[in-house]
C-alpha cells in the first residue's frame, strides 16, 4: 500500500514522503491515527503543501540551528505545574508546555514535535529534554519543574 505521510513516523519517513507499507500497517495504524493518507495521482498537490508547511516551520539551515541551540542552552527553562504533596504532579509535563516555556525564555519558537522526552516527567525538580532542531543539530535543555 502506498501512503503519503502527514506527520513524521520514526523509522519510516518525514511529512510529505511517499512510502510503501504493508496493507495492515497502513490501514489499521497509520491512516486511522492521521499519520498518513492514501497515495493517489492527485496527491502531488498534497505532497507539495505538506512539504511547504514543513519547511516553513523548520529551522532554516544548520548555521541557524546552531544559533538557536546556543540561545536555548544558555538559559534554564522553568515550567510551572500543579503538584500535590511529595512533589508528585497531577499528570505529566507535556511537550506543548515545554515548547511554550522554551519560547518564553529564549525567544525562539520551537515546535512541540521536535521535543524528545525520554521518560514522562511526573515529579518536581531538574530534568533534561532534547530538542531536535535540524538533522545534525540537537540541543539539550535544562528543565526545572516547579509548583504553580
Amino acid at each position: 500500500m502506498k501512503l503519503i505521510l502527514t506527520q513524521e513516523v520514526d523509522g519510516l519517513g518525514a511529512p510529505g514522503d511517499v512510502v510503501e507499507v504493508k496493507d495492515g500497517y497502513g490501514r489499521n495504524y497509520l491512516v486511522p491515527r492521521g499519520l498518513g493518507i492514501r497515495w493517489s495521482r492527485g496527491g502531488e498537490k498534497t505532497i507539495e503543501s505538506i512539504k511547504a508547511a514543513r519547511t516553513a516551520r523548520a529551522v532554516r539551515d544548520e548555521d541557524h540551528a546552531k544559533d538557536v541551540k546556543a540561545k536555548i542552552e544558555a538559559n534554564a527553562v522553568m515550567v510551572k505545574v500543579r503538584a500535590g504533596e511529595g512533589g508528585r504532579l497531577f499528570g505529566a509535563v507535556t511537550t506543548a508546555e515545554i515548547a511554550d516555556a522554551i519560547t518564553a525564555v529564549s525567544g525562539e519558537k520551537v515546535d512541540r514535535r521536535t521535543i524528545v522526552v525520554a521518560n514522562p516527567i511526573k515529579t518536581l525538580g531538574a530534568h533534561e529534554v532534547s530538542v531536535k532542531l535540524h538533522d545534525e543539530v540537537s540541543a539539550t535543555v535544562a528543565l526545572n519543574v516547579v509548583p504553580a
